[in-house]
């Protein structure tokens, strides 16, 4: 991906990653879009009803009543139904949260708050309730068609076509949350969020030139945690207006404490200091522009399948596909730095982020050094590296044969017999197939 190929990033985008990393933002933006949406299906029926009664359709009216009267029946029974529904979703939303965390690894509930079907089945559900309840206080006592004020009939086929829609939504939210307790589809999805990350991120740029010293610094001032993001755009734009270089001291999922310095400032200019409000810091880590995290929850998940407690290999060995997939994309691919530049092509925020051998050493250490005793994962970690061995380039094997070698010392000292030592030291893509 070239640099005129590369979408700038907009100030807003971090925002909206970040809305999607929360449940009460989608429901409340419903209840106000179908407040909205009654108050224009009210004024229709007045409308309607003033039409016939200035037409002197009496009878037209009084037809209105009536199907409003059967529609408000119907109303009344979806009014009720629909709270049940609600603690169905919820219900099962938490026991896939539970069996998630537990089985997994708490670093995939972010997933299940993320998912776009969940937010919209409950939005939607919440939405039909609040509809319904409107829908009843518009319904009025009077009966005789040259005083009613308004029939509700426009409203009545609004909530009937929510209904609709919710029991649609209930359907896809069964079905994506049975595909989401499965280990194989969750190990998928992270692995594609993990491919939007580098999908958005600039073309890595080697090793930065030398910006000079820094010539001011900006302090984080927030609480303590996680750096989660940057607002890249922001961070470029008063780097442009002030006429200097920012550099991002922590990487992105660092812990940082207040009073750290977060940002360095090169080229003589001052920025403003609440210009550190720009870097994001949180509880914990995001996939919005942490290259390693995707790599970090494979890894998390292999090594609780690997457990003592739970022993599951297979699980461990998914994974690993999964992580030799990801580096195998970053075979040839240049890391090191972020450099973000400005439309005329200038470097203004320069971002380190995680090398080669870091994002080996993050996706191979940690299961490497759980694997003694599982010839599953032995065969198949073998055979990831020699797929990615003869992929990369030379300068790229060292920390590759590095766990190679480990790995094969790690055999040796813990299986005693040498047929099984043998059997162990196989590579397969399988693991055991």
């Amino acid at each position: 991906m070239s640099y005129s190929e590369y979408r700038r990033p907009r100030i807003l985008t971090p925002l909206r990653e970040h809305l999607r990393d929360t449940f009460w933002f989608a429901p409340v933006a419903a209840m106000v879009g179908v407040f909205v949406l009654w108050v224009v299906a009210d004024e229709l029926d007045r409308a309607l009803v003033e039409y016939l009664q200035g037409e002197q359709a009496y009878d037209d009216v009084a037809d209105l009543i009536k199907i409003a009267e059967d529609a408000k029946t119907i109303v009344t029974t979806i009014s009720s139904a629909m709270m049940t529904f609600i603690g169905v979703v919820f219900s099962i939303s938490l026991v896939a949260l539970q069996m998630a965390s537990g089985q997994l690894s708490p670093r995939v509930v972010p997933m299940f708050i993320r998912s776009r079907i969940t937010k919209a089945t409950f939005s939607v559900f919440l939405a039909t309730f609040l509809l319904s309840l409107l829908v009843l206080a518009a319904y009025e006592g009077e009966t005789d068609p040259r005083r009613v004020a308004a029939v509700p009939l426009v409203q009545s086929i609004l909530t009937l076509l929510m209904l609709g829609l919710s029991l649609l939504l209930f359907v896809a939210y069964v079905n994506t949350t049975l595909r989401l307790m499965r280990v194989g589809h969750v190990v998928d999805l992270i692995t594609s969020e993990a491919f939007r990350v580098l999908a958005k991120q600039p073309r890595y740029e080697g090793v930065a030139e030398d910006l000079g010293p820094a010539t001011g610094f900006l302090t984080h001032r927030g609480r303590a945690g996680v750096l989660r993001d940057v607002n890249v755009a922001l961070l470029v734009r008063a780097a442009r207006r002030h006429g200097v270089v920012l550099r991002l001291i922590p990487r992105v999922g660092d812990f940082v404490l207040p009073g750290t310095r977060i940002l360095a400032v090169h080229g003589g200019g001052q920025v403003p200091r609440l210009l550190s409000s720009a870097v994001s810091v949180g509880i914990e880590r995001s996939f919005y522009q942490d290259l390693s995290f995707g790599l970090r929850q494979l890894s998390d998940i292999a090594l609780r399948a690997l457990s003592s407690s739970v022993n599951d290999p297979t699980t461990a060995v998914q994974c690993l596909d999964r992580t030799t997939q990801f580096l195998a994309a970053l075979a040839d691919r240049p890391l090191g730095t972020v450099r973000h530049r400005d439309r005329k092509g200038a470097v203004r925020l320069v971002q380190d982020v995680p090398g080669w051998t870091d994002l080996v050493d993050l996706g191979f250490a940690e299961v490497r050094a759980c694997a003694e005793g599982n010839p599953q994962v032995i065969r198949r970690l073998l055979a990831g590296l020699d797929d990615l061995l003869s992929l990369v380039p030379a300068e790229r094997r060292q920390p590759l044969l590095r766990h190679r070698t480990l790995l094969v010392q790690l055999v040796e000292r813990t299986i005693p017999e040498p047929a099984d030592r043998d059997f162990a030291l196989k590579a397969d893509r399988q693991g055991i197939g």
